[in-house]
């Protein structure tokens, strides 16, 4: 049996340390973009179009596109909706090509697309996600979205959940310190795991806002199997 390397980059800005054009991507936004593209594919949308700046949305909305766009949690003056996985709903998403920017998870999106397989994950499809990656048989990178290029706190929580699955099943090796930390952190948060995030920056942030009623949705394991994979700048469903 084969071992594959395993990585955790914290940060986007961290990414070319990591970078490599044979291993399978992982980008997790937990709070909260993929959590709502793992939502909007369970929902039934037909494809997700990432996209990293204002301008770039701006220009998908004026060519007829359903855009979900915003900018600190506020939603973009001419977007459709924002970035809430309650958004996603099947009545607005199902069968819809949707465009898709946010402050974070869309733009390494955009940075990791020269890698072998971007897929996103999230708490949402942890375990099918898991199960896949371990049969890809490759190198893999767990990429944290962050917070403008910093450090997120429920980001490197969920990485650790991933790593600790991965490291469980035989197939992975790390000598990756980001590995150890985030692990460590998911063996802390795990009994109690919307308390712990009750430390999060970006609880705060969204609280303060009144966006914080999907906290607890985005903590939930399994809600589907879909594993929304990057393919042609257009994320789909493996």
């Amino acid at each position: 049996m084969t071992q594959n390397s395993l990585e955790i980059c914290f940060t986007p800005a961290a990414f070319d340390a990591h970078a490599d054009s044979e291993a399978v991507v992982v980008i997790i936004d937990v709070l909260r973009a993929t959590s709502s593209i793992c939502t909007a594919f369970a929902n039934g949308v037909s494809e997700i179009i990432p996209v990293a700046t204002v301008a770039e949305a701006r220009e998908m909305k004026a060519r007829g596109f359903l855009l979900a766009a915003e900018r600190d949690g506020y939603v973009l003056e001419f977007a459709d909706f924002g970035n809430s996985p309650f958004n996603f709903t099947a009545e607005k998403v199902k069968g819809k090509s949707v465009a898709y920017s946010t402050t974070n998870g869309t733009g390494i999106m955009k940075q990791a697309s020269e890698c072998h397989d971007v897929v996103i994950g999230s708490y949402l499809n942890l375990s099918a996600l898991c199960s896949w990656i371990i049969e890809q048989d490759r190198k893999v990178v767990i990429v944290c979205a962050g917070w403008k290029r910093r450090f997120s706190l429920e980001d490197a929580v969920c990485a650790g959940a991933v790593a600790e699955r991965l490291l469980e099943s035989g197939r992975f090796t790390t000598i990756c310190d980001s590995v150890h930390a985030a692990t460590d952190l998911w063996g802390k948060a795990r009994g109690d795991l919307l308390g712990y995030m009750e430390k999060a920056a970006q609880r705060s942030r969204l609280r303060e806002k009144g966006l914080d009623d999907c906290i607890p949705y985005c903590h939930t394991f399994d809600v589907t199997d879909v594993i929304p994979v990057l393919s042609g700048g257009k994320l789909v469903a493996l």
